[in-house]
């Protein structure tokens, strides 16, 4: 894609100002913040609990209208209005740990998002710039899922769960279906911008291209084997109060108590056989390895049920976050350790500086280690690729699991300490997630939660069934277990690779066309 062109206003903008012309360039802003606000609530809006996905290419549209012949203060600024109106209410499930984090997360990433609008304001100056703007959503989202503490929440793609558009993520994965809904947005502001004929093409044009996942050939039903999959949602003890070794025993024995349940309804005949069993994470915080009652109660679970059991496992020496495979009369057999751990949750970066002047490191006292490697579990015909929880949200590590010969996915996830009762945000925006990855992978994903809202995904991202929240269930399906690669699971990074490279060059261009504007 050619991103070139000029910026034919460059001269009259760099002229010095009439008095009246900054007067007017001030009462601007405040119409340049309200619109930035009102993208940033819109985008907001497109992910879960409210899940109106068509507003992800509004954000983006309004956006550019801010930022339209702003200054690079402006845009700063602008940026920065349009990264709190979005991150705020995206992130709010945060309050249920602490206020404060909620709000120092929202207010880092939106302090991010407003320098990274510089950028596109930049960008705007190019003939192609709609383009340019699409391929900067990719580049923004590549560099806040590494840099600082890689955040990857509110990328574009993951609020397509469900959406015509999602087709696109089994083509070029999430970056790819982020970059033609960033398209489509682009194109409105074009129109909103110019109100000509050809931005008006371009619009309809772009809108017609992200919904043609709809209809695109990506999940082809083939003769493969299936397997019947159990989501086990134990639920776990409301109060916080508990002390932690008396709670992680009763979220435990929840586990073990509705296992049994389902193998007395299997041998009673009043449900299939499953042939494999998932907990969600956590679902014991104290290591079997180290706590007899626990690896007992485990096993006597396993035992009843007769099948593999995927256990979430906290284990120590050293200290991480892991996936057991459990197989009757045998006990664990095979480990998955968390590969992406979350920052100031399983551990805490800079913990020596902050020491000095906060008790946040108490929150976690020790570092979580991490894992360095794929596990594919055996289990009868099924392949169980494992993800966990944050890691839900890496392109790379889901797809890790499924080169690594995995022909299904399981995402354990604990969502305890995020939900309160009738709140579903934090649950909800990772089920989302989930359903965007089993269209990428064309792999079904059983979605296992402690609290929910667990579900079990077909490889089209048909939620096939569902929990509720705060509540005991377990969901029983039988999906089929694919082996063909997606040409997005061929493809890999050079999607976003390739989008964010063109994208740094166009900026690069940009920058020299500005400097020689004002040289001129």
């Amino acid at each position: 894609m050619a991103l070139t062109g000029s910026d034919a206003g460059a001269a009259q903008r760099s002229a010095p100002e009439r008095p009246s012309a900054g007067v007017a360039r001030r009462a601007g802003l405040g119409w340049t913040v309200l619109i930035a606000v009102a993208g940033g609530l819109a985008l907001a809006a497109a992910f879960p609990p409210a899940g109106i996905w068509p507003l992800a290419a509004a954000g983006p549209a309004l956006l550019v209208v801010a930022l339209w012949r702003r200054s690079l203060r402006g845009s700063f600024l602008a940026g920065l209005a349009f990264g709190i109106a979005f991150f705020l209410p995206l992130l709010s499930w945060l309050v249920n740990v602490a206020w404060y984090a909620w709000v120092a997360l929202a207010v880092v990433e939106a302090l991010i998002f407003g320098l990274l609008a510089v950028g596109q304001r930049l960008l705007l100056g190019l003939r192609a710039w709609p383009l340019a703007v699409a391929g900067w959503w990719v580049a923004a989202e590549a560099m806040r899922g590494r840099w600082p503490y890689a955040f990857p929440w509110g990328r574009l793609a993951m609020s397509q769960g469900g959406a015509p558009t999602a087709g696109w993520a089994a083509v070029g994965g999430a970056p790819l279906l982020t970059f033609l809904v960033a398209l489509a947005g682009a194109a409105l502001a074009w129109l909103l911008v110019r109100r000509r004929a050809v931005p008006l093409l371009a619009a309809a044009g772009a809108a017609g291209l992200a919904w043609a996942g709809a209809v695109l050939p990506v999940d082809q039903p083939t003769a493969a084997p299936q397997a019947t999959v159990a989501a086990v949602q134990g639920n776990v003890p409301h109060a916080r109060t508990l002390a932690n070794a008396l709670r992680a025993t009763m979220v435990t024995a929840n586990h073990a108590a509705a296992t049994k349940g389902l193998a007395t309804q299997v041998r009673a005949g009043r449900r299939a056989a499953p042939d494999l069993v998932i907990w969600p994470e956590n679902s014991t915080d104290l290591d079997p390895a180290l706590y007899p009652p626990i690896y007992a109660t485990i096993a006597r679970a396993v035992s009843a049920i007769d099948r593999p059991v995927l256990v979430g496992s906290v284990l120590e020496n050293p200290l991480r976050n892991a996936g057991q495979l459990w197989l009757p009369r045998r006990g664990p057999v095979e480990v998955y350790v968390k590969r992406q751990l979350v920052p100031f949750g399983e551990y805490i970066p800079l913990r020596s500086v902050l020491e000095k002047f906060t008790s946040l490191p108490s929150l976690q006292p020790v570092n979580f280690t991490p894992g360095h490697r794929a596990v594919v579990f055996h289990a009868g015909k099924a392949r169980l690729g494992d993800v966990i929880c944050y890691e839900v949200g890496f392109d790379h590590l889901v797809s890790s699991e499924v080169n690594a010969g995995a022909n299904l996915l399981t995402v354990q996830s604990n969502d305890a300490d995020f939900e309160l009762d009738g709140q579903t945000s934090e649950s909800a925006q990772q089920l989302a997630m989930a359903r965007i990855r089993a269209v990428e992978s064309d792999r079904a994903v059983v979605y296992a939660s402690t609290t929910g809202e667990s579900a079990i995904i077909a490889p089209d991202g048909t939620v096939i069934a569902r929990s509720g929240i705060w509540r005991r269930a377990v969901l029983e399906a039988r999906v089929p277990l694919r082996s063909q690669l997606t040409l997005a699971d061929r493809a890999g990074s050079w999607p976003e690779t390739t989008i964010t490279a063109l994208t740094l060059a166009a900026l690069a261009w940009a920058v020299i066309r500005a400097r020689r504007s004002r040289a001129g």
